[in-house]
């Protein structure tokens, strides 16, 4: 690593970012300034910044750590006055809010920054810590109580910690949000969308549903997504007759806070809604891998006017490749000759609870 571009690290809340960063400066055994956003005095450099009193107050450090960094005043325009006034230090910046933070910098840092993200363990970093057996046994659990650090590190108490970072932790940075005024409206919302997983949303019925306008439940669900706990995935379409163009469906990072949301933890073979969390689980594994390989690809799902449907598509390199996702490996699927007819370029997988590791890892 060095000091010729800011690093910049984006990630929900209890994801691991700090653990992260300390790891790292710690192995470099520099010596390292912490700057935690959260505390005041760190706010009130910010806000009367200078890179004169900045350089005075961090000393002559080898790295400096910005941790929580979306809460700082104007905090794209000081990195840029740091960066610019020629850093002798390597700059790192974590924040949980990836609208604030990408928006206050993405302008002010272009060129002068490097990208990434962390989510909750995935699948495959947990079968690599352990063994793919190990990590197969516990699935149920995954599909449960999901991954975050703080959950799966304490096995036995994994719901009581769920609501310790839903109740303190999850929405901090979406309550903090200028401008929002109606706190217990996003609970609300969340609880609608846990309840659609899987289903494409209709803003329309969310608004009637929790009692606000279209366009401030976009606002919402946006701002869900900009801080890391729900994912939009969009339609596939290239204007073909019948193809649903507009329609969007909304899963989760993390089956945990989906189901911490609507209170149920019952045992997978109790349940009806398996075949959503299966379909959650899946797309956001794919997801983190995707992102963690920075492989790019873009996500989708697919459906026509007459029910024809696909339960994901990846893009890469010009290929389509098209998912069926089921739970039980005795449901058989087959891709829709109308999709396979106009787009002949494809792959096409089923992914159930017997295959999925090879998908997965």
């Amino acid at each position: 690593m060095t000091n010729e571009k800011i690093i910049l690290l984006f990630g929900a809340r209890q994801v691991g970012k700090t653990t992260l960063l300390k790891k790292i400066t710690d192995a470099a055994d520099t010596k390292t300034v912490w700057l935690n956003a959260d505390e005041s005095i760190v706010q009130s450099l910010f806000e009367r910044f200078s890179t004169h009193s900045f350089q005075a107050y961090i000393g002559k450090p080898d790295w400096v750590v910005i941790d929580e960094a979306q809460q700082l005043y104007d905090i794209g325009k000081c990195l840029k006055q740091l960066f610019d006034s020629g850093l002798s230090y390597q700059l790192l910046v974590s924040g949980s809010s990836s609208f604030e933070l990408r928006n206050k910098t993405s302008e002010s840092l272009s060129g002068r920054k490097w990208e990434y993200h962390l989510f909750p363990f995935s699948y495959k970093e947990l079968a690599e810590e352990t063994n793919p057996l190990t990590e197969l046994q516990h699935l149920p659990v995954r599909l449960l109580y999901g991954m975050y650090p703080e959950v799966v590190t304490n096995k036995g108490d994994e719901r009581h910690r769920l609501q310790m970072l839903m109740d303190s932790y999850l929405y901090k940075d979406v309550l903090m949000w200028q401008g929002l005024k109606k706190p217990e409206k996003i609970i609300q919302l969340l609880k609608a969308l846990a309840m659609q997983v899987g289903n494409e949303v209709n803003y329309n019925e969310l608004s009637r549903l929790i009692k606000l306008d279209r366009e401030t439940v976009e606002k919402y669900v946006f701002i869900l997504e900009q801080t890391y706990i729900i994912f939009r995935l969009p339609s596939f379409s290239t204007n073909q007759r019948k193809e649903l163009s507009k329609s969007r469906k909304i899963y989760f990072f993390d089956n945990g806070i989906r189901n911490i949301l609507l209170g149920d933890f019952r045992p997978i073979e109790a349940r009806q809604d398996t075949g959503v969390l299966w379909e959650n689980f899946i797309i956001s594994e794919l997801w983190k891998k995707d992102q963690n390989q920075r492989e790019y690809g873009k996500f989708y799902f697919w459906r026509t006017s007459d029910q024809q449907e696909i339960d994901l598509i990846i893009e890469k390199n010009g290929i389509l490749h098209t998912f069926e996702l089921k739970w039980n490996p005795r449901i058989k699927a087959r891709l829709s000759k109308t999709f396979s007819n106009t787009y002949p370029n494809n792959s096409f997988d089923i992914i159930n609870n017997e295959n999925f590791v090879e998908f997965l890892i």
